[in-house]
């Protein structure tokens, strides 16, 4: 039975921030006493007047509580409940001996003065005339977000967004997006095409409205960039967007035409190909631009002041690096000699080889040689773990791109990055050496290649059979498959590394071999299990109990659970889950905050999920002394949660920053206990555990298990069925990824 009641919020039990869930205690209006609601409500506050609507419902542990299913904001009409809602904080800078003030002197008229007639509440004692502006600018504004989000709720749009909707557009918020809806998809970060497509069904759009075509059309072209893809071929592209809008596919076509009109879209028709590809702009000049960089830095250095390089040069390098063999008590492959004498002859090389192939000695001895010179040398890798095990391994600095890059911002829809180092502000650096290349997506390395200055070397090393970048583009498997840029391939295994059966069986992995299971590995063991639920429960043993003890190990910071998926009982939600009760069990003296269907916990393992250029972080010593601070945390930085206040939370990361976080900002975080193979790309972990078991062929490949197994540092753990296993060796399926790159260059060598 539906109940229809008026009153004031009395006092507000709980109130979430993200999603608006209120629980409050209501003073009816009739004088009937308090009824304790639950209510979805942004931004309450004690003293507010409302009207709601909903159905009695008995909770086990707290009685008799009224479930609204609809609520409205009103102005209170009592003196007490004016005073109560002004003093309650809704109004900045306005406490309650100020509310008290003003509600003797102006009574009923309080709202009425407050917000038209600021200059009389600068009548009252204490009160200057600055003062009463910001209260009434202050009242204003509460009324007219309110408004706003009333307004949206109307449409289904969630609290959590609403907020960032009315942060983004302010007093514009309702012409937006009753003009347009779609523009929410495009500008609003985690509100997609179907959430704008309802909000305009809802409003009465009409499917084959222009707005809608186009918004469809963009959705496509982004979700394909998503998979990988810098173009899509027209015909896909075409039934794609057919399918999703339900729409003509003369419509699709029409769209297509006014985007290329616009220069939103690039069509390229390639001879030998009966189908035109269709490129987002910024993917097409990204493509483009890396090919033509590439070779004019491989045209200057071979036309630089040196000249070419002679016999007698050559020869001294060679003697060069067999004294560096000498004074480093190391003895380089042939392999490793060819790429390190390419280092000192070519303006652009890729070393790339799998574990234990010696990338690391053949860096540091490229870096000797390249000292010895005089010349300056930068370090940089995409990411921030895999930077700090370039620094540790060198023993130099190694940057993020992004640092060394230096952001300056990036666009309200996160897909446009601007910054300060370009061809105008190159790097300052006579050679620049990138590891972990295989994780740089299209558009990173074009603004990377814009800030190399010509005439700088540029070296990049990486593993091409590990898993392709996440972002759009295949950019270091493109480089070597144009075969017209010098590529030094280490393929012998050092002794010491074939000790190791975490080398050997990766090696076995990528070359379609079963690896050796639990012959007499010390670093590699295979956990039969069979169910879903026996291979949990061997993990959290494993992770929990046996490996610490086997290794003494620190079970959060040590070991990395490793999941192929997200979803299922044995993907990284099901799993962290399931690892924080173990790892981190709730306490009374751990606090911990609720978000979504997460608990954030002190001492909880975490993970950055997106870029935050905007974030700061500040760098302390083990005495708490500030040593250094800036701005930005990246998608895969890694960290502790140190404490939980009242505003907020703190990660501790793991390369020291300290970066303060909102509640509202807690959809940038999520639990690390397990993280995806993709996510772990370019980390190096102690031991990790990987749990191997029936799933979705297009997940369980022979690359991502390569990947996965090479994150190993001293123990890999692989739990499940050996049947999988041996499956995922098999599939070697390798989604294609439409990519441009190596053709552009093919083209630029005439080849």
């Amino acid at each position: 039975m539906q109940i229809n009641l008026e009153g004031m919020i009395e006092h507000i039990i709980y109130h979430n921030e993200e999603n608006g869930y209120t629980v409050f205690n209501l003073t009816q209006k009739d004088g009937d006493g308090e009824v304790t609601c639950i209510a979805h409500l942004p931004a309450p506050h004690e003293g507010e007047s409302v009207k709601v609507e909903g159905e009695y419902v008995k909770n086990p542990r707290y009685g008799t509580q009224l479930s609204v299913s609809q609520i409205e904001r009103v102005k209170p009409s009592s003196l007490e409940g004016i005073e109560k809602y002004l003093g309650s904080g809704v109004v900045k800078g306005m406490g309650a001996k100020t509310a008290k003030l003003i509600v003797d002197k102006f009574g009923e008229n309080s709202f009425d003065i407050l917000e038209n007639f600021p200059e009389k509440i600068a009548s009252l004692r204490g009160i200057s005339l600055k003062k009463a502006q910001q209260l009434s600018e202050s009242f204003q504004e509460q009324g007219a977000q309110r408004a706003v989000m009333l307004f949206l709720q109307e449409y289904g749009i969630s609290p959590t967004f609403a907020v960032k909707i009315h942060k983004r557009y302010k007093e514009d918020t309702v012409n937006v997006v009753k003009s347009n809806p779609f523009r929410l998809a495009d500008e609003i970060d985690g509100i997609g095409f179907k959430t704008a497509d309802a909000i305009a069904h809802r409003m009465g759009i009409s499917k084959d409205a222009p707005q809608r075509i186009s918004a469809g059309v963009r959705y496509c072209l982004w979700e394909a960039t998503n998979e990988g893809h810098t173009y899509v071929p027209t015909s896909q592209i075409i039934h794609q967007s057919s399918e999703l809008l339900l729409s003509d596919s003369s419509l699709i076509e029409n769209e297509l035409v006014r985007m290329q009109m616009e220069r939103l879209i690039v069509r390229e028709k390639i001879e030998g190909e009966s189908d035109s590809f269709v490129f987002l702009t910024t993917l097409y000049y990204a493509e483009a631009n890396i090919a033509k960089k590439m070779m004019e830095l491989l045209a200057v250095h071979s036309q630089n002041k040196e000249g070419q390089k002679n016999t007698n040069s050559i020869n001294l390098e060679k003697q060069q690096i067999l004294a560096l063999e000498r004074e480093n008590n190391i003895t380089l492959s042939e392999g490793q000699r060819a790429a390190v004498l390419s280092a000192m002859t070519q303006g652009v090389l890729i070393i790339t080889g799998g574990p234990g192939t010696g990338k690391t000695t053949t860096i540091n001895t490229i870096i000797g040689l390249l000292e010895a010179k005089n010349l300056e040398i930068v370090l940089a890798a995409p990411t921030g773990r895999a930077a700090k095990r370039m620094t540790e391994a060198t023993g130099r600095e190694a940057k993020t791109i992004h640092r060394l890059l230096e952001v300056n911002f990036i666009s309200q829809d996160s897909r446009r990055q601007v910054f300060n180092k370009n061809e105008d502000s190159p790097i300052e650096a006579d050679v620049l050496i990138v590891d972990e290349a295989s994780m740089m997506d299209v558009l990173l390395t074009h603004s990377l290649l814009k800030a190399v200055a010509p005439g700088t070397q540029l070296i990049l090393v990486g593993d091409v059979d590990q898993l392709p970048s996440v972002g759009a583009g295949n950019v270091l498997k493109d480089l070597i498959d144009s075969e017209v840029m010098p590529v030094a391939r280490l393929t012998e295994i050092f002794r010491q590394a074939a000790e190791s059966a975490i080398i050997m069986n990766a090696h076995k992995i990528n070359k379609g071999q079963y690896p050796s299971l639990n012959e007499k590995e010390n670093d590699f063991f295979f956990v039969r299990r069979q169910t879903p639920e026996d291979v949990t429960n061997a993990i959290l043993e494993l992770v929990s109990e046996r490996l610490p003890k086997y290794k003494k190990l620190d079970p959060r910071n040590d070991i990395q659970v490793l999941s192929p998926m997200r979803k299922s009982p044995l993907g990284v939600v099901s799993l962290n889950n399931i690892l924080q009760e173990r790892l981190n069990p709730a306490h009374p003296d751990k606090k911990e905050r609720e978000y979504g269907t997460v608990i954030f916990r002190e001492g909880d393992k975490v993970m950055q999920i997106r870029n935050n250029y905007d974030a700061t972080w500040e760098l302390f010593d083990d005495k708490g002394r500030s040593l250094d601070y800036g701005e930005g945390v990246f998608n895969g930085d890694m960290g502790t949660i140190l404490s939980i206040k009242s505003l907020g939370l703190v990660v501790q990361f793991d390369d020291g920053r300290q970066v303060a976080y909102e509640f509202s900002q807690l959809e940038e975080l999520e639990l690390a206990y397990a993280v995806t193979v993709h996510k772990s790309q370019g980390s190096e972990y102690r031991v990790v555990v990987i749990p191997v078991y029936s799933g979705p062929p297009m997940l369980l490949t022979r690359n991502l298990l390569y990947t996965a197994v090479t994150r190993a540092k001293e123990l890999a753990v692989l739990v499940g069925e050996p049947s999988t296993l041996e499956r995922m060796v098999d599939n070697n399926r390798i989604s294609r990824r439409y990519t441009a790159l190596a053709r552009r260059l093919r083209d630029l060598f005439n080849l």
